[in-house]
């Protein structure tokens, strides 16, 4: 690998491993609020909202941290226009006290608030526009969480960026990721590259798992796995995952290191691998690159896909730390290529309706799903050419998943939305 290649590998892992507070769908929206304020110079007496049905979907069931239990896009507005610091970005409200979120309460009680579903291409996409008197601020944020494209004062434009959907602008272009690839780069990058990153992903993320399985939070899916199945390493991998979504669904203030723009993801790939090393007794440095694996593996699948769809991000970090606990028992590109196979094969049909307490089971799922495909190569079996969606070859059943999710699932995507809005 040379050295442009290895330095396009690094720039992707350290724009993807980045700290987040909450779900970030809803962070996203109170990190426009705060920037709207700011452009405003001072809190708005009416809110409009425009937003994707994905947005929407996702934070719908959510609770808003540090906000006293408030969930929904009017809470994560008033959140980040009441208390936000626009430059935590992800982490906007991340240093509220309590004093603030009686003031987040009272600015939403009296404060309208009018949200409305957009008609936008963009799949992600948040529109914001903030009222005070006769002056009015819009922030526009599309393609991924931080991607601010608009900021406008009374018509005139502070920062515009030309934005194109299926392009994240300012990001590393991800086509370069290939399984191959990602292997020797896990393999040869000096560690000192990527150890900031990986050392970060490893204390959050294990801290907020931690906290989920002491805590009471959402349906305590990790509590579940433990005492219902013992404490094996393949149930502390699942669990430890489960657990650190149960808190973070829930309202826990703590932050996890996101990857692809999701915390869920960034648990999912990191922690089962991470159970793993402790029970094999792996090296620091072994763990350090099965992780920057998991990670990477999880951006390639996900970048095929799209950063919100009607399908699971979880099934893609699943598949990305069973292939990292393959790399873990000494495995390399055959038994990494069979478990990511295997894995897509087993777990390609979950879908997403939203960010929930109920993401902590199918990350379960799609955990389990990964040390399947794992163990399924371990003992001679396979996911064949022609068995469904799997074709020969790994890169090309990742595109077929992708051509699925990405194409095939748009229909999907809207009935969830409809249904979520209209039934439930």
């Amino acid at each position: 690998m040379d050295e442009k290649m290895i330095r396009n590998y690094s720039r992707i892992l350290k724009e993807e491993l980045v700290p987040a507070m909450g779900c970030t769908e809803p962070i996203s929206i109170a990190y426009a609020a705060a920037v709207a304020r700011e452009t405003l110079g001072c809190p708005a007496e009416r809110i409009a909202l425009e937003v994707s049905g994905n947005i929407i979907k996702n934070v719908k069931s959510v609770t808003v941290p540090n906000t006293g239990g408030l969930r929904g896009i009017p809470a994560a507005a008033a959140a980040g226009m009441a208390a936000g610091d626009a430059q935590k970005q992800l982490e906007v409200i991340s240093s509220v006290t309590p004093e603030q979120q009686e003031r987040i309460r009272d600015y939403l009680l009296h404060t309208p608030i009018e949200v409305k579903l957009s008609r936008s291409p963009f799949l992600f996409d948040i529109l914001l526009t903030a009222f005070s008197g006769t002056d009015r601020a819009t922030v526009r944020i599309v393609n991924y969480h931080t991607n601010i494209v608009l900021i406008e004062k009374n018509g005139t434009a502070l920062r515009q960026v030309d934005a194109r959907v299926s392009r994240e602008e300012g990001l590393t272009d991800k086509s370069v990721l290939s399984v191959e690839g990602i292997l020797e780069f896990s393999d040869t990058v000096p560690l000192g590259e990527i150890e900031e990153p990986i050392s970060r992903q490893i204390s959050y993320n294990t801290r907020i798992a931690e906290e989920g399985l002491r805590g009471n939070w959402g349906a305590n899916i990790g509590q579940v796995l433990l005492a219902a199945y013992g404490d094996d390493v393949k149930i502390r991998a699942k669990a430890m995952a489960a657990a650190g979504s149960d808190a973070r669904m829930n309202g826990c203030r703590l932050p996890v290191v996101i990857v692809s723009g999701s915390g869920n993801q960034g648990m999912t790939a990191s922690l089962p691998v991470i159970e793993y090393a402790k029970e094999l007794g792996v090296s620091r440095e072994k763990l350090y690159r099965a992780l920057a694996l998991s990670n990477l593996l999880t951006i390639h699948l996900k970048s095929e896909i799209g950063r919100l769809s009607a399908y699971c991000g979880a099934v893609s970090a699943g598949c990305g730390s069973g292939a990292a606990i393959a790399y873990l028992y000494g495995g390399g590109y055959r038994e990494i290529s069979h478990t990511l196979v295997n894995a897509l094969a087993i777990v390609s049909g979950i879908v997403c309706d939203g960010a929930k307490a109920s993401c902590a089971a199918k990350i379960a799922s799609a955990v389990d799903a990964g040390i399947l495909g794992y163990h399924m190569y371990r003992e001679g079996q396979q996911f064949r050419a022609g068995d469904g969606i799997v074709s020969k070859g790994v890169e090309r059943t990742i595109q077929n998943v992708g051509l699925l999710a990405k194409e095939g699932m748009r229909e999907t995507d809207r009935e969830i939305l409809d249904i979520m809005l209209t039934r439930c």
